[in-house]
């Protein structure tokens, strides 16, 4: 079993790092709109085409793309670092336009335009946000001297992440309540332009977070040198069998979280269910700040399958016990669960676009996970669905156990000097040589 061991890196080492803590407020800043966005995006749409299904239809594009399209801007702004201000200047604009169209029609000026462009406008949006998350915890990885302390620095950022999207949502509320929905998406644009000013010039200073894997032998480097001559390119993430099962048990996570969530509200109703997914942040947060400051006797790889273990176990509770009063406990240690989860999954990477994936991932759990709830709950009752929130993270916990079990008899069948490499080094290698 993983066990922890207390004495991993402070989070004041982390914060003491040169740029360290300019990167943490500009990080913060940089992503706030995403936290502010959704409501004011989508009353803004439905004061601009008048509609309130259509607007839920365009805020559910932009989603998608926002998600899918996620691991495709990030390795574009990793490998070309100057799109990232053309990404956030485009991305302001757009919803300064939708801005500009939800306050026409507010004043009375809809009609065909601010009604067809408007969706238009939305899907586009989705094509451009800048991918601040997968850059902040590249650049965290090559600032951290270490393992321990980059484990410290991503649960850091975790952290940071969980509370901008914890109070977000609330900031966006409140600027509407005083303002109006197109002013409110006005003001996300303007935060947009600011953060990604604060963050460029941390970015610029910081280290390009490019893994150099050790010296190999002469047959290796020169497979490299020739690959590199014909000019190959890096190998996706996606082409390795493990970052796959990695990508699995991160969706099996998110969906599972989602689903538990729904489950809530379903069986006690939306006045009970507010404080216990507040509890599901609240616990990522703690959990976070737990978890970074642990060491740990087993691999990443290892840590995931006892994780995905725990929180199929932890769905269990309102099973025996289907009451508000067994929810508030489960709830709190899902998210600290989920949020454990994400940290290490991000251990195991090192590019942008290889953690964006990860993003993506979890999006797109939750997204499946909301439909099976909605679906279990229609069939057999909200109940039933934490049976469901349950298995999903057991099965995902199944396929780390056989995955990490598969790298550990090929890392037994490594020559001797490969032998000492980290995986990440392995995968930078043969992404050079593919």
């Amino acid at each position: 079993m993983s066990r922890p061991v207390q004495g991993g890196a402070s989070y004041r080492a982390v914060l003491a790092l040169p740029h360290a803590r300019g990167l943490a407020l500009a990080g913060a800043l940089a992503r706030l709109p995403y936290g502010l966005i959704s409501l004011p995006l989508l009353l803004a749409l439905r004061e601009a085409v008048g509609s309130f299904g259509a607007a839920g239809t365009s805020v559910g594009v932009y989603g998608l793309l926002s998600a899918v399209l996620g691991p495709w801007r990030a390795r574009l702004a990793e490998r070309r670092p100057a799109t990232l201000r053309l990404l956030a200047v485009a991305f302001a604009v757009v919803l300064a336009l939708i801005a500009a169209l939800a306050l026409l029609a507010a004043g009375g000026a809809r009609g065909p335009v601010t009604e067809a462009a408007a969706p238009v406008l939305a899907v586009v949006a989705g094509i451009l946000p800048p991918p601040v998350g997968p850059l902040l915890r590249a650049r965290w990885g090559a600032l951290a001297d270490g393992e321990a302390q980059r484990q410290a620095a991503l649960s850091l950022d975790a952290v940071a992440e969980s509370t901008v999207f914890s109070v977000g949502p609330l900031l966006g509320g409140a600027l509407i309540a005083v303002t109006s929905p197109g002013v409110a998406l006005a003001v996300v644009a303007a935060i947009v332009v600011l953060g990604f000013s604060s963050l460029a010039p941390v970015l610029a200073r910081t280290a390009a977070p490019a893994p150099t894997p050790p010296a190999l032998p002469t047959p290796s480097d020169a497979a490299r040198t020739e690959a590199r001559s014909s000019g190959a390119k890096r190998r996706s993430p996606l082409r390795s069998g493990g970052f796959l099962v990695l990508l699995g048990a991160v969706a099996a996570v998110g969906a599972a979280g989602s689903m538990a969530e729904l489950a809530a509200v379903a069986g006690w109703g939306a006045s009970v269910a507010g404080p216990l997914l507040a509890g599901f942040s609240v616990g990522g947060v703690l959990g976070g700040l737990v978890y970074g400051r642990l060491t740990w006797r087993r691999s990443p790889r290892t840590r995931m399958a006892v994780l995905g273990a725990v929180g199929g176990v932890v769905y269990l509770l309102p099973l025996l016990w289907f009451a508000p009063a067994s929810a508030a406990p489960t709830l709190l240690a899902a998210g600290a669960v989920t949020d454990a989860t994400l940290i290490t999954a991000y251990l195991l990477v090192d590019t942008a676009e290889s953690s964006a994936w990860i993003n993506t991932a979890f999006n797109l759990g939750v997204a499946l996970g909301t439909s099976a709830a909605g679906m279990v709950i229609g069939q057999d009752g909200p109940r039933a669905v934490f049976a469901v929130a349950a298995l999903v993270p057991l099965l995902a916990c199944a396929a780390c156990a056989v995955s990490t079990l598969i790298g550990a008899r090929r890392s037994a069948a490594r020559p001797t000097q490969e032998r000492g490499m980290t995986d990440r080094q392995l995968d930078a290698m043969s992404a050079d040589l593919s």
